[in-house]
């Protein structure tokens, strides 16, 4: 599951992607627009201006915009930067491997492989979707398996 943390960082840089080469955008605005608590963007906008995401812009027309053109930022990245993994358990981690406490060996464990799939399958979506994309908030339903 997406922390709160990574969706607010996601929502700020779509803000950001929509506006890009329009100038700065306030801080203020993204919070507004977004629902996103200003203190907490604040950290996550500092945090990206680190990792050169962003540019941060001080004085009266101050405000940030994407360092990078939005089709160069993929959702995969944000989500690693963010969350650390695509995984959902840590033996599925390809950046933050752990075995897992109270499990089966990893050779033996059938859900280890599931779960690698799975973090394969998502990789494989979110990196090569891009800020530039766009994203229907309601997407089509995908027609139900026939067994």
């Amino acid at each position: 599951m997406l922390s709160q943390k990574t969706r607010y960082t996601i929502r700020a840089l779509q803000h950001l992607a929509d506006n890009y080469l329009k100038g700065c955008v306030r801080l203020d605005e993204i919070a507004t627009a977004q629902n996103i608590p200003r203190k907490f963007l604040t950290v996550i906008l500092s945090e990206l201006a680190r990792d050169g995401i962003v540019i941060s812009h001080r004085g009266r027309s101050g405000g940030y915009e994407l360092a990078l053109p939005p089709v160069d930022i993929r959702y995969g990245d944000i989500i690693r930067i963010t969350r650390g993994s695509l995984a959902l358990v840590p033996c599925a981690s390809r950046n933050a491997h752990e075995t897992c406490a109270n499990c089966l060996p990893e050779a033996e464990c059938r859900l280890r492989g599931l779960m690698l799939t799975l973090r394969d399958e998502t990789a494989n979506m979110l990196d090569r979707l891009t800020l530039a994309d766009p994203i229907d908030p309601e997407p089509p339903v995908l027609a139900e398996p026939e067994y």
